[in-house]
């Protein structure tokens, strides 16, 4: 082959002339076109519209530059509003419920000992059932960590705590009406029922307020100056022993925090504690059986309406229906 002689590749349009030639042609074009092509492509495309957002931020920092003192006293009534109770500020906090769920555990491991598989598995499951039950009926539910409780570890008596748990609570939620302990060992079996239903929304007739209907611990049925007519304060049950509150309510009033400020004296829980088996259980039955006024705010329900008893409770009582679970208890 001749050195003059020239060919075309397959894929190519014409000569290497053609090709340089409108190589030429495409570098000549302006710049300018080659941008303003560029910009049109860029805003059909990907550039966004920010001039609505960027008019809103303008306006409101030009309405707060000229309406400074305005502009502060509104943010000083935001303020005032979400973070205090000032009065005649709308507050948008959401309101206290009005029942709440007080529940003491431990998520973090045991109180007085390290907690075995079971004790583990145990927590999570009442832990759990608590809150599907508070969610479920707009109920609070406050967790207790037991672990922070020895604060008065010189003179620590297990199971006080609830007295103390129950004036914190009590402040944690200023706007609540009705306050429900249960102990960790609980399950709620029947949790479509709500409290109103079962037993709130009638309570003159759920509860019984003297103790010539069960009494257990054979304490005098009479005493003087006692008015049945005032409103019940506190709910509690009796079981074979006397006074149960491993699931007991209180209401809030002057009566309850009174009764609780007496309650967590100390002349109970570092005097007495030795000779009373049962703590707090004994330091209520005693404040029961001596004070006229707490005794005509307290009513009693039976043992199986909220804390019904597993097998081997009570064994001396083995045969009594009143203590033992059945079929549709609800606790």
């Amino acid at each position: 082959m001749s050195e003059s002689q020239s060919f075309s590749l397959p894929y190519s349009k014409g000569n290497y002339e053609d090709m340089a030639e409108a190589h030429h042609r495409s570098a000549s074009r302006t710049s300018n076109e080659k941008y303003d092509d560029a910009d049109e492509q860029y805003s059909h495309t990907f550039k966004p519209n920010n001039s609505s957002v960027g008019w809103v931020i303008n306006t409101i920092g030009e309405l707060a530059y000229r309406h400074k003192k305005t502009f502060v006293v509104l943010v000083a009534l935001l303020i005032l509003s979400v973070f205090t109770n000032a009065p005649f500020i709308p507050h948008f906090k959401p309101s206290d419920p009005k029942i709440v769920i007080i529940l003491a555990a431990n998520e973090g491991g045991g109180v007085l000992k390290w907690k075995s598989p079971q004790e583990w598995s145990v927590e999570r499951s009442s832990i759990a059932n608590k809150k599907n039950y508070a969610k479920r009926h707009g109920y609070g539910l406050s967790i207790k960590d037991m672990t922070i409780k020895k604060r008065y570890s010189h003179e620590w008596r297990e199971s006080w705590e609830k007295v103390d748990i129950m004036k914190q609570t009590m402040r944690q939620y200023p706007n609540t009406e009705w306050f429900w302990w249960l102990d960790l060992h609980t399950f709620i079996m029947e949790p479509q029922i709500s409290l109103e239903e079962h037993f709130l929304n009638n309570l003159d007739n759920a509860t019984y307020r003297t103790l010539d209907t069960f009494n257990p611990l054979s304490l005098p049925v009479d005493m003087p100056y006692v008015d049945y007519t005032e409103p019940v304060d506190m709910i509690i049950t009796q079981d074979c022993g006397g006074f149960n509150l491993g699931s007991f309510l209180m209401r809030r009033s002057s009566w309850s925090e009174m009764l609780l400020d007496i309650w967590w004296d100390p002349a109970m829980y570092e005097q007495m504690h030795m000779q009373w088996e049962h703590k707090e259980q004994d330091a209520l039955e005693t404040l029961f059986n001596t004070q006229p006024w707490i005794r005509e705010r307290i009513g009693f329900l039976p043992l199986r309406k909220i804390n019904s008893f597993p097998p081997g409770a009570c064994s001396d009582k083995a045969d009594d229906p009143r203590y033992f679970f059945q079929d549709h208890d609800f606790v």
